[in-house]
């Protein structure tokens, strides 16, 4: 099954993040701002159209070991990560 990412909350704990709907120039902030929001167990559920490589050396940087990040999907034109705060 496909995953949705226009659902804001896919399950208990886990929100969707789309950020094909976020102005390029705002993309990273709105990121940043969501992961120091979430508590810890939370996942933020990330889609978007391109791997976004750069964003995460800067999440690894920023967040360290606190933000967990795997990927469920990697396919062309459709990425989706999960971003885990880590308890």
């Amino acid at each position: 099954m496909a995953h949705d990412c226009s659902i804001p909350v896919i399950q208990d704990g886990v929100y969707g993040f789309d950020a094909r709907g976020v102005a390029r120039r705002f993309r990273h902030a709105a990121i940043f701002g969501a992961l120091d929001v979430l508590q810890p167990g939370e996942t933020m559920r990330f889609c978007n159209d391109h791997d976004p490589l750069p964003l995460l050396t800067q999440i690894e940087q920023r967040f360290a070991q606190r933000v967990q990040i795997r990927y469920v999907q990697r396919t062309p034109g459709e990425i989706i990560i999960d971003f885990r705060i880590a308890a």
